[in-house]
């Protein structure tokens, strides 16, 4: 199947045939790039599509992306999942957030290739972006893959998003004890789970899992605390 067949099977994304161009030139300057840095070890065309655009878009059915949400990726990477959402949902403001500069470099590069409008990249570790005015408390969604375990991240995530708004970490088979595991750092930053979502993605045996975490008290100002701090002593 195609990635616009997948895409409306799977997560009721209607991809139009410039959005599905979209995506092809992405993998390509992916691989491209992967060549002379290391974004990703999972390089087969077919492994990309469901691996990291696939698995990108599950974000679109676990919180309604509607023109003019903001939304941030910490630790982005190469760029994932905010960049396929950005191009499956027109309209949506991205923020890219990454502490490796060689990788932003990717991301304004591609971002450019695409011609793609409502991305921002920022150079930051969450722990300080956390603190800076212009992104605390600014956004509806949150989003990480594969940054840290569920009592780091959400002091990572939840300073960044405003009260009513959601944190959606993208897990393994460790969800549900990872969203055991930070009942207490929820607590005390104002966050709590909302739901875990299965994510059963074509050809992949291991399920994934989003934890879908709502902000429904202001998280105090002392969060998040020096770089390092969160995980090395996570709140749990």
């Amino acid at each position: 199947m195609t990635l616009a067949e997948q895409a409306a099977a799977l997560f009721q994304l209607q991809l139009t045939p410039e959005q599905t161009a979209r995506f092809e030139i992405y993998a390509r300057e992916l691989a491209a790039w992967n060549e002379k840095m290391n974004l990703t070890a999972i390089t087969e065309p077919s492994d990309v599509q469901v691996r990291h655009f696939l698995d990108s878009l599950s974000v679109a059915q676990a919180v309604p992306l509607l023109p003019g949400t903001r939304l941030i990726d910490v630790g982005t990477g190469a760029g994932f999942p905010g960049l396929p959402l950005l191009i499956a949902c027109p309209g949506i403001q991205v923020t890219l957030m990454e502490a490796t500069g060689k990788k932003l470099a990717f991301l304004d590069h591609l971002a450019a290739v695409l011609g793609l409008q409502g991305v921002t990249t920022l150079h930051a570790r969450a722990e300080e972006a956390g603190h800076l005015p212009e992104h605390r408390a600014a956004y509806d969604v949150a989003v990480a893959r594969a940054v840290a375990r569920l009592p780091s991240l959400v002091e990572y995530l939840l300073p960044l998003v405003k009260v009513g708004g959601r944190c959606i970490a993208m897990k393994g088979d460790t969800a549900y004890q990872e969203a055991a595991d930070a009942q207490r750092a929820l607590k005390m930053l104002g966050g709590r789970v909302q739901r875990i979502d299965k994510v059963l993605l074509p050809g992949v045996a291991e399920a994934h899992y989003l934890i879908i975490v709502e902000k429904v008290t202001p998280t105090p100002a002392i969060y998040p605390r020096k770089p390092g701090t969160p995980t090395r002593e996570p709140l749990a």
